[in-house]
């Protein structure tokens, strides 16, 4: 059941199986070295050449210089090296064992060169002044502790079990956030809006609980899917149906003014305009629908942004003035984007339109046209207005479809909260981004950011 607990479990042990076998290896090596220096041979060769050593550091720096020496040497031998004078007592103030006492003791009543062996005659030398030193190995004084203190012996093996328990964790991080990442592309695949990827069918053969999680994803996604067509498409069809009982409605309304001559009832005035309001809503609705369908992005061709938004400003300033407010293009630079023209037109007008809408009698609408400071290569559009502003906590649904945001700015007539939905999708479309914030000193501020 727990497939991926075992897999970590088992990686974990075979990294400190390594890791101990590397431990064993280098004790069980270093052991056979001293097993070894026990050897004759191997013996006089090495208290010879500590014996040579230790001479040149005394002759060089004196007693001073022998001492640094026997420090250095104990340091990097894990077989402790005892340099005695003639009274047995070792110069680093080190506790002497009795067997090389022992020894000692036979040393000093050696007569003639005879009688011990070579490597005992080898293990004394002498200062100038004619005192005497003896060196012997301490093989019962390699204890674990000092096993494990001396970096020279331990260090390559460690090193080695660390670079293998660095290649296990390195393939078990990399077996387990593969998939992850690519959890992570669907999850902002589907925030984006594209429900079309799967996650499971690029695990290939894996069997644990992460597949376990893609393959939720994948009905998640699946299911959501099917709602958000379905949602598409009742919206779509619900639209076209109300086109045809619509255009009836104003043929009739047609014959009633006919019949109604000269002085028409203020109702049929009124039915107008209505049906007008409810003629604006179906082709929004529509247009959204169509939006909402498409996830690929438009065919793209050259669109000059800067004469796209004086288009938008000649055709909403009657508007503005009826409202005795101003448009305003503050910055343009060249601004060319790879898009369709009629999507982005539809976007920019609705987010100005929306501006001219709320903005306060007597003030203006800025807009400016930039590349953006945050983003190397990008175009940024911001529409500023001098209303009320938004509720903070209604800035991240304003770009919803129907979203009435509050009495402050829907006192003022028209808008059905689908012209900020139908801009953020053309944005989408375009790879682009569009966000909202309140100004310090009151309005709205709609950007729109799309890429060169």
């Amino acid at each position: 059941m727990h497939r991926l607990f075992w897999k970590i479990f088992f990686s974990f042990w075979v990294v400190l199986v390594l890791f101990t076998g590397a431990i064993v290896f280098a004790a069980s090596r270093y052991l056979d070295q001293i097993s070894a220096q026990r050897n004759a041979t191997v013996r006089y060769e090495t208290l010879s050449r500590h014996v040579a050593e230790a001479q040149a550091a005394l002759e060089h720096n004196g007693i001073e210089g022998l001492k640094a020496w026997a420090r250095r040497a104990d340091r990097v031998e894990i077989v402790p090296v005892l340099v005695l004078s003639a009274n047995g007592r070792d110069l680093l103030g080190r506790e002497v064992p009795p067997r090389p006492l022992e020894r000692l003791q036979r040393q000093s009543r050696i007569k003639t060169a005879a009688e011990p062996s070579v490597a005992n005659i080898q293990s004394v030398f002498h200062r100038a002044d004619g005192s005497t030193y003896w060196l012997t190995h301490d093989f019962r004084g390699v204890t674990l502790g000092r096993f494990l203190q001396r970096p020279r012996v331990i260090g390559l093996p460690l090193l080695v079990g660390a670079l293998f328990g660095a290649l296990v964790c390195l393939l078990l991080a990399r077996y387990l956030t593969a998939p992850l990442e690519r959890l992570r592309h669907a999850t902002e695949g589907y925030a984006a809006g594209d429900l079309s990827q799967r996650v499971a069918p690029s695990l290939g053969n894996r069997r644990d609980e992460i597949v376990d999680l893609a393959i939720a994803f994948d009905r998640m996604a699946e299911r959501l899917s099917g709602l958000m067509l379905s949602q598409k498409q009742l919206l779509s069809d619900v639209s076209h149906e109300l086109r045809s009982p619509l255009s009836r409605l104003q043929v009739a309304l047609g014959l009633a003014r006919q019949r109604a001559g000269a002085h028409p009832a203020p109702e049929l005035d009124r039915i107008e305009r209505e049906t007008e309001r409810l003629n604006e809503l179906i082709g929004q609705l529509l247009s959204l629908a169509r939006l909402e369908s498409d996830t690929q992005p438009p065919a793209p061709e050259a669109v000059d942004l800067g004469e796209l938004l004086q288009i938008i400003i000649s055709d909403a300033s009657l508007e503005a003035r009826s409202r005795d407010c101003r448009l305003h293009l503050e910055k343009r630079v060249p601004a060319v984007v790879q898009g369709n023209a009629q999507l982005l037109h539809s976007a920019l007008e609705n987010v100005v339109r929306n501006a001219v809408r709320y903005t306060a009698e007597g003030t203006a609408v800025t807009l400016l046209l930039d590349r953006d400071a945050e983003r190397p290569g990008w175009l940024s559009i911001r529409v500023s207005d001098h209303g009320p502003g938004v509720p903070e906590d209604m800035l991240a649904h304003l770009f919803e479809p129907f979203v009435r945001v509050s009495d402050a700015r829907d006192r003022f007539s028209g808008g059905y909260g689908l012209g900020l939905a139908i801009a953020e999708r053309a944005v989408r479309l375009h790879h682009g981004e569009i966000s909202a914030r309140n100004q310090p000193d009151g309005g709205l501020a709609i950007t729109l950011r799309l890429p060169a």
